[in-house]
């Protein structure tokens, strides 16, 4: 399975294509919160805790949520997000957050292990690679500081 992360760049978004509606499908929604549930943990002992509220468990924990909710969503579930908090807009949601690449890069290798996990778990490397190919181009739309 190819989870390779491209190079990204302040201020140039290229086309993203959505995840294939398959990967919700075969994972589930309770197995995609837990997915995104784990990523979340694993943030808070990582060099991009800082950009996350972890000291506040309520917070984080609504953070998680709505995390859950758009990439639910985006993969072919449920609308939760768009019912919740509306419109996506995700590059104005990360505008307060100085992210930059290095910071994009770690959020995203810390994807890697629990998509390597939901393999072993018989979900098609099609279906994940189709997600982190989402996940891979849609993180360079929120870089918002050089680094």
């Amino acid at each position: 399975m190819n989870l390779k992360i491209t190079d990204g760049e302040l201020g140039v978004r290229p086309p993203v294509a959505k995840p294939h509606p398959g990967f919700f499908h075969e994972v589930g929604e309770e197995r995609f919160r837990k997915l995104v549930h784990d990523h979340y943990d694993s943030i808070k002992t990582s060099d991009i805790a800082f950009l996350f509220p972890v000291f506040d468990d309520e917070d984080f924990a609504e953070a998680q949520k709505h995390a859950a909710d758009f990439l639910i969503e985006i993969s072919g579930g449920p609308d939760y997000f768009t019912q919740t908090r509306g419109d996506h807009q995700m590059v104005g949601r990360h505008a307060p957050f100085r992210i930059d690449e290095k910071a994009r890069r770690v959020w995203l290798k810390l994807y890697q292990p629990l998509l390597m996990e939901l393999e072993d778990e018989g979900i098609s490397p099609e279906y994940i690679e189709s997600f982190w190919n989402y996940l891979d181009i849609f993180s360079k739309w929120v870089i918002n500081t050089k680094s």
